[in-house]
């Protein structure tokens, strides 16, 4: 149920919030819906993550979502992730229906447990929810200088290409490689033009989306958020674009075919639920258990050659590329994630701007459990 806001005549600017502070107060509030100590500092963690590399469609204006799912019984407050099938390089786990950041984190330890003893491991993990950015679980493999790998299916939201119907989730992929004298390679995408957060952001700021980025009901483009997000929610039909947009003329199979692969290592490998199976109701419309599906992987470099020479060679890679010749207008080519990492710096620093209705959201989020507002 939409929380009531409180009325304002002008939109104030962005307030900064300290890291610890807004961290601290996301962890109580997850306590407070009986979630364990430390299942709340994981999906916290998550989420401020997100907003300190400056993706803030996956930040805390979330939190409330993650509040509804728990409410709901989208995602359950006590429950433990078990494995179900094991080998000595793989595995599958079941969530069972908890909270998707902290299955997903110790889905990926696990990978990375069974790379460390047989240089791979990759664990497909079924009956999950929303795990936040992708990049957070494949960063964590960097800490073990090897290569990390996460995807995970969503709701349906994403059109395939010449459909009119939302099928497929954006369905993120993350791949981070560690480097050496140079910031490690992070890739942290959707497989849509956009994150649906970003029509969010958008909505919220009171202005229209760039054509291109979604459709109406009748599969014409449109800038309208407001009318993506409620036919999305109402799955009334259109939809958010696969990555490349609308047809193949400019790659838009290429995103739904990469959509597809997601739901094939994260919901095929698993035996979880597809996109357009997730995120289920009952006959009378009350959510169900969202079933979500991810697919984590861990690599060690040292199974194909030294690491020390591959450090070398990604350092080689990253500074060619930078130094390429740029296009007028432009000094700086970017290696990906190399301005999250940046930005996570100064974030960490000066603290996270949260814009006015992501600041309402949570003041009420903190009134209705009772809890002091650092907003």
């Amino acid at each position: 149920m939409p929380r009531a806001r409180q009325a304002r005549q002008a939109t104030p600017p962005a307030r900064l919030v300290s890291v610890e502070s807004l961290r601290s107060f996301c962890t109580q509030v997850f306590e407070r819906l009986q979630v364990s100590h430390g299942d709340a500092k994981i999906t916290s963690d998550v989420l401020v993550s997100a907003d300190l590399r400056g993706i803030d469609s996956h930040g805390v204006a979330r939190l409330s979502r993650y509040v509804d799912y728990l409410r709901q019984g989208r995602a359950r407050p006590q429950s433990e992730a078990s494995v179900v099938h094991e080998t000595p390089v793989t595995a599958v786990m079941d969530g069972g229906a908890g909270l998707g950041p902290p299955v997903a984190y110790r889905a990926m330890q696990l990978a990375i447990s069974k790379a460390n003893e047989s240089y791979v491991g990759f664990v497909a993990v079924r009956n999950s929810n929303h795990f936040g950015i992708a990049g957070y679980y494949a960063m964590m493999a960097l800490q073990h200088d090897m290569i990390g790998i996460s995807t995970s299916n969503a709701k349906p939201v994403v059109l395939p290409t010449f459909g009119r119907e939302a099928m497929l989730g954006t369905n993120p992929i993350s791949i981070a490689v560690p480097a050496g004298r140079e910031l490690p390679f992070v890739l942290d995408m959707a497989t849509s033009t956009v994150a649906q957060g970003k029509v969010e952001i958008c909505k919220r700021a009171g202005k229209p989306i760039p054509l291109g980025w979604a459709t109406d009901e009748k599969g014409q483009l449109t800038s309208d958020p407001s009318l993506v997000l409620r036919n999305i929610g109402d799955r009334l039909g259109g939809g958010l674009l696969p990555l490349g947009g609308m047809g193949e003329e400019m790659g838009g199979h290429k995103g739904y075919g990469l959509a597809f692969v997601v739901d094939v290592f994260s919901a095929m490998l698993s035996g979880g639920e597809c996109s357009a199976l997730t995120y289920p109701e009952n006959e009378d419309g009350r959510p169900l258990p969202s079933n979500v599906s991810h697919f984590l992987g861990a690599i060690r470099v040292d199974s194909f050659q030294q690491l020390s020479e591959f450090k070398l060679s990604m350092d080689d890679l990253i500074r060619r590329i930078r130094s390429s010749s740029r296009l007028e207008g432009f000094d700086r080519i970017y290696i990906h994630g190399e301005k999250e990492f940046h930005m996570a710096e100064q974030r960490q620093r000066e603290g996270i701007p949260l814009d006015h209705e992501v600041v309402l959201d949570l003041r009420t989020i903190a009134e209705e459990f009772g809890l002091r507002s650092p907003f």
